[in-house]
């Protein structure tokens, strides 16, 4: 897939989603996603097991307004008003998850439930949003260009 499908793929709001994304392929989209005028976060959830750690890590690594609640109705509604970092969409990459996925399911799952709710929203605004995980997680796909 050449830099501008993959751009092309990432500005449509209709193919966004969850997926898992190989480390490999981190640069690759982070590159198009910025040449497309995305804003793109790297996030690292540092291995974390619990959800307070992650709503603390998303609110940092994501700059979330001073008004970030540290729970997931806060973090749904910063991630469905990003007044406060307008871009023509959104991409957060995310890494080190594994722990909170075997430790934390059910938290991993509602992460997971406020992420689709606000991809969902976005997809309405006709704008994209795409979380990439870098592990394999049920449920996940793989982006089907780069599989």
């Amino acid at each position: 897939m050449s830099q501008n499908d993959l751009q092309n793929l990432l500005v449509d709001a209709t193919q966004a989603g969850i997926y898992h994304l190989p480390v490999t392929a981190h640069r690759v989209v982070k590159a198009a996603a910025e040449a497309a005028g995305l804003a793109c976060f790297d996030v690292s959830f540092d291995d974390s097991d619990c959800i307070d750690s992650v709503l603390s890590t998303l609110g940092r690594d994501l700059d979330l307004p001073e008004w970030y609640g540290h729970n997931l109705d806060a973090l749904k509604d910063c991630l469905t008003d990003f007044s406060w970092f307008e871009a023509a969409g959104y991409v957060l990459i995310i890494t080190r998850a594994e722990i909170l996925q075997a430790q934390d399911p059910v938290s991993f799952h509602a992460v997971n439930e406020v992420f689709a709710a606000a991809i969902a929203e976005w997809r309405l605004q006709d704008l994209p949003m795409w979380v990439f995980y870098d592990l394999r997680a049920d449920g996940l796909a793989a982006l089907p260009t780069l599989a």
